[in-house]
């Protein structure tokens, strides 16, 4: 199949998980033999055009529309300040790689696309134009919406984009059974809507792959002795991913488990606040931030230095960053309340289970999981054991790519030789 990927976020620029979705995506569809464009965002440091992994990749080089751009908008996108710049930029990354499709590669170079595969909002005013212009079938990947990102709230026209594409998709794809819920709560049509988890690569996500040396000076960076516990949260620093809650649940975990070491590694609008919080809490010796972005090996080194991972969203549609852990072979307690993916990938009981369900909402739930791993060792290394165990059985990127490439097919209304049939999708 010739497919085009609209992603506003891919490498080398990557600011979620949306970009490493389709980056592996795109890499595993590439193996089994597909053609791949993909179609995003330049910030004016990249090229162009390149071939990555036998990935075609075009990113139209943007054209600065904030000087016109106020005097168009609606008041709410004035009302975002700073924020109105990020969407100048993605409206016209839409209308590029729109123009570049059907008025360049098209009609110029007899470039033929199957199927038009769109990635949340950002990208979903390029699959309606296209849509329209070509007549090309779409898949619509809804990774979160709006409303749960903003826990309720959030901006009426970016749910008014997810809305639209969702009606006119032949297909739509999200990431767990709970984001199909709330998609399905808020009007979206169920009969169109597929359920596919994320991956991650066993192989890259591997403890043999990290050498002790690489933890120790992790460790060491952080100052954590060889009697201490190191405890990681990774991830976006942002009300929704609940880790002020995380914070007010650590004196409950010192005051058993002194030798601790919280690890807090992301960046966010709550830097300054939740710096503010530990102070307030008196457990700054116990807590280490780390404002940064880290390149992805480096990542992977602080999953294997640390001895167990927490994630209690309050929202999380699915939660890549549990799958990486639990590759590394580390039990993670996870936030499963609400619209939880992170309930689906964890299981918190019985001979299979890897990691802990907890009520993100309530600090003392969240310490007891800590404390139950925190307070035997032996029941850890079983948790982590059984994680990756999971991992292999379930969240690989082939398995991901053999149930995607399912729908695009049906979606385009194509019959794939048995050489790169996929297995039957999962009820």
């Amino acid at each position: 199949m010739n497919i085009a990927i609209f992603t506003w976020e891919y490498p080398p620029k990557i600011a979620g998980g949306v970009g490493t979705y389709t980056f592996e995506l795109a890499r595993q569809l590439v193996k089994m033999e597909h053609n791949i464009s993909v179609f995003t965002l330049n910030d004016g440091t990249l090229k162009t055009e390149e071939l990555m992994n036998g990935v075609e990749v075009y990113r139209p080089k943007l054209i600065d529309i904030s000087p016109i751009f106020p005097e168009v908008v609606t008041d709410e996108i004035h009302r975002a300040g700073p924020g109105m710049n990020f969407f100048s930029n993605i409206f016209i990354y839409n209308i590029l790689v729109s123009s570049k499709i059907n008025n360049d590669l098209i009609p110029n170079e007899n470039k033929c696309f199957d199927v038009l595969s769109v990635h949340d909002w950002l990208s979903s005013m390029a699959g309606l134009m296209l849509k329209k212009s070509t007549g090309l079938p779409m898949v619509f990947h809804i990774h979160s919406t709006e409303k749960g990102r903003s826990l309720g709230d959030g901006s009426r026209i970016i749910s008014e984009l997810e809305r639209k594409a969702a009606d006119a998709a032949d297909r739509i794809v999200t990431v767990s059974w709970a984001m199909r819920d709330e998609l399905i709560s808020y009007g979206f049509p169920s009969d169109k809507i597929s359920v596919v988890w994320n991956g991650v690569d066993p192989i890259k996500y591997s403890p043999e792959r990290v050498p002790a040396e690489a933890c120790q000076q992790i460790r060491q960076k952080y100052g954590i002795q060889p009697d201490e516990k190191m405890v990681l949260f990774l991830g976006r620093l942002t009300g929704v991913k609940g880790v002020d809650r995380l914070l007010n649940a650590i004196p409950h975990v010192i005051s058993k488990f002194p030798k601790t070491k919280f690890v807090i590694l992301g960046k966010g609008e709550m830097e300054g606040e939740l710096v503010r919080l530990a102070d307030a809490l008196r457990i700054r010796k116990n807590v280490i931030f780390n404002f940064a972005m880290v390149p992805e090996e480096e990542r992977i080194a602080h999953y294997a230095a640390c001895d167990l991972a927490v994630f209690p969203s309050l929202y999380e549609p699915f939660g890549i960053v549990a799958l990486e852990a639990m590759a590394l072979k580390k039990p993670v307690v996870v936030g499963a309340r609400g619209i939880s993916g992170l309930r689906e990938i964890v299981v918190s009981s019985g001979p299979t289970q890897c990691g802990y369900h907890v009520n993100p909402y309530d600090p003392q739930d969240i310490a007891w999981a800590l404390n139950l791993i925190l307070g035997d060792e032996r029941h850890a290394k079983t948790l982590g054991e059984n994680a990756r165990a999971r991992v292999l059985a379930e969240f690989t990127w082939n398995k991901v790519a053999d149930r995607i490439i399912e729908i695009y097919a049906k979606a385009a209304n194509i019959t794939l030789p048995p050489a790169v049939k996929p297995v039957q999708l999962d009820k």
